[in-house]
């Protein structure tokens, strides 16, 4: 604009964003997967992720810069908590997305799901602020029941949810139903113990009458005993869901191994046999660190 004083033009820039990221990185996956990390304007970095499943196209988005729930088995949680992304930064994200749907795979986006860096219900208003403009009917009218929040557990967003009876989809990201089992891997729990969870959700049920999804990364030898399936089955009684059974995603940070195939068999089948509508997940993108629980920031195989 240089139709205006210089001393304006940098006051203008020094108090408005107009942008929010200012460049960014994609990786393609052999499988079709591609992730982009957007390089934010204050120098944090996030990632996102595209997934194409046949004919349609999933966004993976994040909701916080780091994460501060250092979940065992999860990459992003190494990198500790950075901050909060502002709404319009949530916004802008899936936007980005939408477009590179269209410009990369030629179809519009189908669904989103906010599983990627951060835990969503510790930046709840943001959150809610972006998809609410997001799924607005005046606005881009993108249909809440095609998003999906994932939480690992935090009982006062839940609990918010429901009072709210919010229009998205609640997902639970709960790897055990046996609490000692669940507090070793995932430190949320000590804070809120499966006893609150089971009540929250209830609660939850009973506000929105929806349907849970319970997310369940399947660990060789820790998680996917005779036991462990017993447990998660009498969880479910609780309260109606569906199960996602996800392969664990191996990353350096940790030394835990993807369940066995046999022992993945059988713990799917005695859900079933306990009719419980089970989904077990293809994994995609862990070629280039895009897969559940990878997000971390790697650099690699980098396509502009």
């Amino acid at each position: 604009m240089t139709n205006i004083a210089a001393s304006f033009r940098e006051q203008l820039k020094a108090a408005f964003i107009c942008n929010s990221f200012h460049s960014y990185d994609e990786y393609v996956s052999t499988d079709g997967t591609r992730k982009y990390a957007l390089h934010l304007t204050d120098g944090n970095t996030i990632e996102c992720v595209l997934i194409p499943s046949g004919t349609r196209v999933t966004a993976c988005i994040s909701s916080q810069a780091g994460c501060a729930l250092a979940c065992c088995f999860c990459a992003t949680g190494k990198l500790g908590f950075r901050r909060n992304l502002e709404a319009w930064e949530i916004h802008d994200q899936i936007m980005f997305l939408m477009n590179f749907s269209k410009e990369k795979h030629l179809t519009e986006l189908d669904n989103i799901v906010v599983m990627g860096m951060g835990e969503p219900l510790l930046n709840y208003n943001n959150m809610m602020s972006a998809l609410d403009k997001i799924s607005d009917k005046s606005l881009l009218n993108f249909s809440p029941q095609r998003i999906t929040l994932s939480t690992a557990g935090i009982v006062d967003g839940i609990r918010q949810m429901a009072d709210e009876n919010s229009p998205y989809q609640l997902a639970i990201s709960l790897h055990s139903a046996i609490e000692h089992k669940r507090k070793l891997m995932m430190p949320i729990a000590k804070k809120y113990p499966l006893t609150q969870l089971i009540e929250a959700l209830k609660y939850y049920h009973a506000k929105t009458n929806n349907r849970i999804t319970i997310e369940y990364i399947l660990f060789d030898k820790i998680n996917d005993t005779r036991e462990d399936a017993e447990a998660l089955a009498a969880f479910c009684r609780n309260v109606p869901v569906k199960i996602n059974i996800i392969s664990y995603n191996t990353n350096a940070e940790n030394n835990y191994q993807k369940s066995k195939a046999a022992a993945t068999t059988a713990f799917v089948n005695f859900l079933k046999n306990k009719n419980i509508i089970v989904n077990l997940r293809a994994s995609k993108g862990s070629d280039i660190m895009a897969a559940c629980g990878q997000l971390a920031l790697n650099q690699n195989k980098k396509k502009l």
